[in-house]
């Protein structure tokens, strides 16, 4: 089997957005909101899901938060659309503990970072390698490592093909690096069959680039994937030039979300639509300033997607 036939069996595939954390205005866990959010963001077309990212506020969790949320989502979800949970943490043995618990409650794949704290703390390329490795003992599942900026973390196409290679569970990756295209195509050329799975992440901002580059899947910001799917479904039934115009209509709200938005965007429009109850992040993270925020929906109404309309 070659490495497009490996890719093409992918056990995963499509469009898996990233699930926004939802509090109320004192800063609790909304479940309500939160079952809320998933009902809209399944019936806004994503194949699957990712829960507990960066964009999920997972940085502002207590682990007790954690094992509710997960426990609540994937139960609430029950087996509609896989859902990956991310696990990620500096040790290997409380990952590993983490990635185990998410298994058995019923997580697709877990998603994980190397291992980072703060501005300096890192380990070199050899303790990489074994956390990996120690993960993949530890569950059944596939591991997606994501490969992004703020683990401060250089990981080379060469070494995550490597993993890929050898660590049984290692075969998705999500690549969200300056360059992206260029590092999906090296990595799927050094991997081979043991790269079932080259995402797109960073929002969609380079997705077309990285499916033309052979991803497969997307991991974005979790308020239109109505939109995401227009471009990754063309692109997969073979009709490019549909998929770029369909990226084209859509990446004014794409490069909205990335350089402006950010983490909060999908909460504000989810608010906006009726979806949840409140947009707030936790203290300490600032709230999106009134200006962005009318620019954001601004930008979105231009283009009608479904969280506008799903609560109303």
């Amino acid at each position: 089997m070659n490495s497009s036939s490996s890719i093409r069996s992918a056990r995963f595939k499509g469009v898996f957005p990233v699930v926004p954390t939802t509090f109320t205005e004192s800063g609790d866990l909304d479940l309500a909101s939160q079952k809320r959010c998933i009902d809209f963001m399944l019936d806004a077309g994503a194949n699957g899901l990712c829960i507990l990212a960066n964009f999920s506020e997972q940085f502002l969790l207590s682990d007790a938060e954690r094992e509710v949320l997960t426990k609540t989502i994937l139960e609430y979800v029950n087996g509609r659309v896989p859902v990956i949970v991310t696990t990620t943490h500096f040790s290997t043995q409380v990952c590993a503990q983490r990635s185990l618990r998410a298994q058995d409650m019923g997580a697709a794949m877990v998603m994980v970072m190397p291992p980072y704290h703060g501005a300096t703390f890192r380990v070199p390329e050899e303790r990489i390698y074994e956390f990996y490795a120690g993960l993949s003992v530890a569950i059944d599942i596939p591991i997606m490592i994501q490969d992004a900026p703020a683990s401060g973390t250089v990981l080379s196409a060469a070494f995550l093909a490597r993993m890929a290679k050898e660590i049984k569970q290692v075969a998705y990756f999500k690549i969200e690096t300056a360059g992206a295209a260029s590092k999906l195509r090296e990595l799927i050329r050094l991997g081979g069959d043991a790269i079932e799975g080259p995402w797109d992440g960073e929002e969609a901002i380079t997705l077309l680039p990285d499916l033309d580059a052979g991803a497969t899947g997307a991991m974005t910001g979790g308020a239109y994937p109505d939109g995401i799917r227009t471009i990754i479904d063309a692109y997969a039934a073979g009709r490019r030039e549909e998929a770029v115009a369909a990226f084209e209509h859509w990446l004014p709200l794409i490069n909205y979300e990335n350089r402006q938005g950010g983490i909060l965007t999908a909460k504000a429009l989810m608010k906006e639509g009726g979806v949840i109850a409140c947009e707030a992040p936790r203290h300490p993270w600032p709230t999106m300033h009134p200006a962005i925020r009318a620019g954001l929906i601004e930008t979105a109404q231009r283009l009608d997607p479904m969280v506008l309309r799903w609560g109303r």
